[in-house]
């Protein structure tokens, strides 16, 4: 059973956009401006959200205001909540039928894996309006709306269900150019050429070397955030990266890119679907994970 909250301790929502606004741009006058009221009214309306919960939210100083300490964590908080309250809504307008499936991808697998197959589930189930947002590791269901999320990493997420999707094999990558300039026979050849890094798989460079025999301590380089800059690099000669096969197929196979040496290697992360429990029986989610399953079977 659900226990609701005190009514004073549900402001509506007014006051909380005339609060946030102020406490943003730290300025009644902006917040006016921003909200189409006058200042007095939004002074009001802070004033009578402060007085409905009891603590004093800004400090006055002449003409100028700024946030209390429990001010200031307020804001960020009720920050967050409005812009779950807006998003939900910009849904619901999308899709009113409620067939809507908003998806958390890492942003090179989307782009490189999973947008190209996509046609497929949306052929199959026209009334799904899926939703695709970037991001990298592993975040709070809570705090971002997302029904569910593609992740890349162990299989231990505390809380949250998933499911196997594919492993992958690493390949070490570069460019024509600098394979020939390096002339690289055996895996330790590897460590005379800058060696490119991915912020989110720190150690890949130590695993493999170690993998090969290779002396795998003070290895530094170029960090990259993101796959699709470390391909850029790669290919532009700037060094060799380690990049899962599927994602460097077509460099590969117009010769942008070439093995630096035919070394794969794979260690015990894979990509998961995961979802929070109270989401499991969400009806496009469950078309999509069954979809998706079919897709990565040959993979697993």
């Amino acid at each position: 059973m659900s226990i609701r909250a005190p009514r004073r301790f549900l402001p509506s929502l007014p006051l909380l956009a005339a609060f946030e606004s102020a406490a943003r741009t730290g300025s009644i006058t902006q917040a006016a401006i921003e909200l189409c009221l006058t200042q007095s009214a939004v002074s009001r309306q802070i004033k009578a959200l402060e007085g409905q919960l009891g603590v004093e939210l800004f400090i006055r100083e002449k003409q100028k205001i700024r946030l209390t300490l429990g001010g200031q964590t307020y804001a960020r908080e009720i920050r967050d909540a409005l812009q779950k309250i807006s998003n939900a809504s910009l849904h619901l307008r999308a899709h009113p039928g409620g067939g809507t499936l908003t998806l958390a991808v890492p942003p090179t697998f989307g782009a490189r894996w999973l947008t190209p197959r996509l046609p497929g589930f949306l052929d199959s189930h026209p009334d799904v309006m899926l939703n695709m947002l970037s991001r990298l590791g592993q975040f709070d269901f809570k705090q971002d709306v997302v029904d569910a999320a593609i992740y890349f990493g162990e299989p231990y997420w505390p809380g949250i269900e998933m499911v196997l999707l594919r492993s992958e094999t690493i390949l070490p990558v570069c460019s024509p150019a600098l394979a020939a300039r390096y002339d690289f026979r055996v895996a330790a050849d590897l460590r005379r050429a800058p060696l490119l890094h991915l912020t989110t798989r720190p150690d890949a460079w130590e695993q493999w070397l170690r993998a090969n025999g290779v002396d795998d301590r003070s290895v530094h380089g170029m960090l990259f955030d993101q796959f699709s800059n470390l391909l850029a690099a790669a290919a532009a000669g700037l060094g060799i990266a380690l990049i899962p096969d599927f994602l460097c197929e077509s460099e590969l196979a117009t010769g942008a890119m070439i093995e630096a040496l035919p070394l794969p290697f794979r260690n015990g992360e894979a990509y998961y679907l995961c979802w929070p429990e109270e989401r499991a029986s969400h009806g496009p989610l469950v078309l999509f994970r069954d979809w998706l399953l079919g897709e990565t079977a040959a993979y697993r």
